[in-house]
């Protein structure tokens, strides 16, 4: 044997004595030895959890705007007992300020039994329109007390995660450029399938699920060819609402223009990297649904929506669904908390604005949602726009999907949810969108929390029992009390329908006509 593999042999070794001595000074059930070093984390209340695990190295300076890279492995005991920096962005309801690029760490929560058990793991994707939010924000201890292991995902938003332009696509190996944030995705999915079992998690049966964002981000994965085999379930949230995505070079065009704008008109690589992250954020200027994907050829070679009604994607269990008052949530952002509520006066060019559409379309629109139908102007609003970006894309999405994989469909209808972000409105916030979020997770927001009341809780239990038995066997249902037809590939069959009162079936054409899918048909 040679000297230098003498030597080495002698450094393992002394690095498996120290581990092992740091390791019997803790708690054993809180450390875990990954495969890039050990790490410790804690258990409270019943759940051990492990946070602020690096699965990427930092993208800060050649590493800004470039696809993940490997961690760099650490020799001594890693404290994983608090949350490490949100990725970038401006304060909001919806997530804290953060000008740190080293954002690309992800939680692990297990049952204090995991050690000896193989569990479903639940991998989840946050919401926040690609450019607010943090993984922080999600408690999943209501998950975990069902058996299952949970990791939740920081990831790059906003232009740091999904800005293309034409210098980085040059430099590329793959010729393409954007969609860094569904990279980072799949880096941490790629840690996970490397790393779960030592926490007591089964690789080979791994549920991600997200929504809005998070939810779109679980559609294009669906549609990634470069994450096939990284997961064996998802669960989609509102994550319909963009099934057609930008091409490469429409990106890149935007990327032109935020270079101009940021004083890169040199165009060059070097410049923009070297711009201060507040630079970056102050000249995010996304559409009305916040930054996209875009169809690079190597991430997405096709959009969602094409990849979905062709069969060319991962084909997997899906549970699918959407909230009944998605754009609640957003008339108020646009209209109330900016000049007041909307008015008659201004119905047709409001639906512009909400819709991105022509004046002509919105006149046909205005027609199809006469305001007689509805108390006020941003309730019809909300309607429309919910029928137009969610209902019916979720619909449509669902029917491409049931022609391949056994699909699953719901929608969250508590009228009386909570709302967690905001402050009151002209209107009733209703089944809003992210309103289902709170009987899942325990949630932090900058509000005072507001408790759910017994029926509300009795309608959590029961979706976390859904939700966690499509991750055990990829089907929601246990027993008749659950009882939750499959959609079938004649597209026959009863969604379930979430009220405050407790689950119940609901027709796919009752769901239909109730958001006039016929109308917002392709």
């Amino acid at each position: 044997m040679s000297l230098r593999k003498i030597l080495l042999h002698i450094a393992q070794a002394l690095m498996a004595c120290a581990w092992a001595a740091s390791a019997s000074a803790h708690d054993d059930r809180n450390v875990v030895n990954t495969q890039s070093g050990p790490v410790l984390g804690a258990t409270v209340d019943g759940v051990r959890q492990f946070l602020g695990i690096p699965y990427a190295a930092p993208p800060v300076g050649k590493l800004r705007w470039a696809a993940p890279q490997p961690v760099q492995a650490w020799r001594a005991m890693r404290s994983a007992k608090q949350f490490e920096s949100s990725c970038p962005q401006f304060a909001s309801p919806f997530g804290l300020e953060s000008f740190n690029e080293d954002c690309l760490y992800l939680n692990v929560y297990t049952p204090t039994d995991a050690k000896h058990h193989v569990r479903p793991v639940m991998v989840w994707f946050h919401p926040g329109a690609y450019q607010f939010g943090e993984a922080d924000d999600y408690d999943p201890r209501r998950l975990v007390e069902r058996g299952v292991v949970v990791v939740t995902v920081n990831y790059r938003l906003g232009a740091l995660g999904f800005l293309a332009h034409p210098a980085f696509s040059s430099e590329s190996t793959t010729r393409a450029s954007g969609n860094y944030g569904l990279m980072d995705q799949q880096a941490a999915l790629r840690w996970v399938r490397k790393n779960i079992a030592r926490f007591g998690g089964n690789p080979e049966n791994v549920t991600i699920f997200g929504e809005s964002a998070g939810g779109l981000s679980v559609h294009a994965h669906l549609a990634s060819p470069t994450a096939r085999g990284l997961f064996d379930r998802v669960i989609i949230q509102s994550g319909a609402y963009a099934l057609e995505q930008p091409s490469l070079a429409q990106a890149e065009e935007a990327g032109v223009a935020f270079a101009n704008a940021t004083g890169c008109a040199s165009q060059d690589a070097a410049c923009l990297r070297a711009l201060p992250v507040a630079t970056v954020l102050a000249n995010q200027v996304p559409a009305t649904l916040g930054f996209l994907p875009n169809v690079d050829g190597h991430v997405l070679p096709r959009s969602i929506d094409d990849a979905l009604k062709s069969g060319r994607f991962n084909r997997v269990p899906v549970m699918q669904g959407a909230t009944h008052d998605e754009y609640r949530l957003f008339v108020p952002l646009f209209f109330d908390f900016v000049s007041g509520p909307a008015t008659p006066e201004i119905y047709p060019f409001a639906i512009s604005l909400l819709l991105g559409t022509t004046p002509e379309r919105a006149a046909a629109i205005a027609q199809t949602y006469p305001l007689s139908n509805y108390p006020n102007t941003n309730t019809a609003l909300a309607t429309l726009a919910t029928d137009a970006v969610f209902a019916c894309n979720m619909l449509q999405s669902s029917q491409r999907l049931a022609r391949y994989v056994p699909t699953y469909v719901y929608e969250f209808n508590d009228t009386t949810a909570p709302q967690r972000y905001l402050p009151p409105a002209s209107i009733p916030y209703g089944a809003a969108h992210e309103s289902e979020l709170q009987y899942l997770f325990d949630i932090v927001t900058t509000l005072p929390p507001i408790p759910l009341n017994d029926r509300q809780r009795d309608l959590a239990k029961d979706m976390i029992t859904s939700w966690t038995n499509f991750a055990y066997t990829g089907n929601p249902n246990l027993g008749p009390r659950f009882e939750w037809d499959l959609w079938f590939r004649a597209q026959t069959g009863l969604m379930r329908r979430w009220n405050a009162a407790g689950a119940a079936p609901y027709s796919l054409s009752g769901f239909s006509n109730d958001h006039r899918c016929e109308f917002w048909r392709d």
